[in-house]
């Protein structure tokens, strides 16, 4: 099977998936669902204490979807 072949599929299937039942989400689809600016959640991401940070390999950072939402549920601000 060829990379663009994959490249469709992977994206039918993440189409398919919504957003609310992710178990993680690109920073770009964290910040349009949390309403959180991109640089404020790469920030985030970048806390001691961040929880709700996936990396995948070197540099691809994801958000677990629910941590994010526990940590949120815990500040007044951020």
């Amino acid at each position: 099977m060829s990379n663009e072949r994959i490249a469709e599929e992977r994206e039918a299937l993440k189409n398919e998936v919504p957003i609310w039942r992710r178990y993680s989400l690109t920073v770009e689809e964290a910040a349009l669902y949390f309403n959180i600016g991109r640089d404020r959640l790469r920030s985030l991401l970048e806390e001691p204490d961040c929880n709700f940070g996936l990396n995948v390999g070197n540099k691809k950072k994801l958000i677990k979807r629910e941590k994010l939402e526990k940590y949120l549920d815990n500040r007044e601000w951020i």
